[in-house]
């Protein structure tokens, strides 16, 4: 249950002290790592490399919707270290809505005429990791039958959600997950518990394979194909609050796979082949993420629209605030050039720091194709308006 009328009551059972110690003694919330050093160096468009020939005209439709999502909420930026200057923003976002762009030429004017693109820096580093994610597809059927033996859970009917600052405003603006065990706050069960003892949980479908499922946890969200011919998507609903361990690194630094077989396809080749080996190596990610079914049009990302193929990027929000604008440099997966508007429209377990950001592909077999094999270093810039 998530925690608004109730918080009253929680908070006599448990104690705010019992919550303040758990930050450590109960593991609830990861410690993040302090950088201090990030800054912002204006530069012109003319140094953003392959400015002058992306089709920069297919973002207009992404940042639509991240304006969309800042107006119902203009406090995005509250916990990045970055602000969006929302009132300026929320203007340019005005004139969004009421301009039609005749050709790719006509929105690269709009961008220069309101914005101003500024260099992101770590500690003097102007490089970080870029990495890539799909849209899963599994099969799956509404009822348990025949090979559709494994569950897929919706959010848990016993997880509690509490975010400290609502308790303290002198606390850290953090959201903590965990489920009360007697009179004490505890972590939400692990993967592995989920696996060998069940869950509180609806169950929203039953797919017939566990390590696509799996995978599709890692991805967030997928289409899924029904046993009657019906296709669904599934979006994320929620996470157990424990630490993403990521299965490819895993495999390689066990020996597992070589260096040469990390993509996504042979990681889930390979857990397909050794059922037994597999499922103690998944164990090994304590992570567990709840679905819903969704009639977007699209996989939802943590900004609550629709992504956008090639053009939605998942951010650390320590850092940068959702629905930001960014220019992102980097390569792609065969050495080539990557160089994008994209928009900041996702987060994701392993997405940390303040050069980093995840790639979203896409949907379908070419998208698998890539995610996984994209392990590029790149930058990237934030457009910030102009007042």
């Amino acid at each position: 249950m998530a925690l608004n009328l109730d918080k009253e009551k929680i908070m006599k059972k448990i104690g705010l002290i019992v919550i303040v110690l758990c930050l450590t003694a109960c593991g609830l919330v990861q410690k993040s790592d302090t950088h201090k050093g990030i800054d912002l160096q204006k530069v012109s468009f003319s140094n953003l490399s392959g400015f002058d020939k992306d089709n920069l005209i297919e973002t207009v439709p992404a940042f639509r919707l991240s304006c969309e999502a800042l107006q119902k909420n203009p406090n995005l930026d509250t916990n990045s270290k970055i602000k969006l200057q929302t009132d300026a923003y929320l203007k340019i976002c005005k004139q969004l809505e009421t301009t039609d762009f005749a050709d790719n030429a006509d929105f690269r004017n709009f961008l220069v005429q309101h914005f101003e693109p500024y260099l992101i820096t770590d500690n003097g580093q102007t490089e970080g990791k870029y990495t890539s994610y799909y849209e899963a597809e599994i099969k799956a059927s509404k009822t348990k039958h025949g090979k559709y033996q494994y569950p897929i859970y919706g959010r848990p009917n016993d997880l509690i959600e509490i975010n400290l600052h609502d308790f303290d405003k002198n606390l850290p603006n953090k959201r903590l997950l965990g489920r009360i065990e007697g009179q004490k706050l505890t972590p939400y069960l692990t993967r592995q518990h989920i696996e060998e003892k069940g869950v509180d949980a609806p169950v929203i479908l039953w797919g017939d394979d566990k390590v696509d499922i799996f995978l599709m946890q890692i991805q967030g969200s997928a289409v899924a194909t029904l046993d009657n011919g019906q296709m669904v998507r599934i979006s994320y609903a929620d996470n157990n609050g424990h630490r993403f361990v990521g299965i490819g690194g895993l495999l390689l630094q066990k020996g597992l796979l070589k260096k040469g077989e990390f993509s996504m396809e042979k990681i889930r080749d390979w857990l397909k082949e050794p059922p037994d080996i597999a499922e103690v190596n998944m164990n090994e990610n304590p992570r567990v993420i709840f679905h819903r079914i969704s009639d977007a049009s699209g996989p939802i990302g943590a900004l609550g629209v629709p992504l956008t193929s090639g053009r939605s990027l998942a951010v650390d929000t320590d850092f940068v605030p959702l629905s930001s604008l960014l220019w992102l440099q980097t390569t792609d997966p065969d050495g080539k050039p990557l160089q994008k508007l994209v928009t900041a429209q996702d987060i994701g377990a392993a997405i940390k720091g303040a050069i980093r950001g995840d790639y979203f592909w896409g949907h379908g077999q070419q998208a698998l194709q890539q995610a996984g094999r994209m392990n590029a270093q790149g930058r990237y810039y934030i457009l910030l308006p102009k007042e």
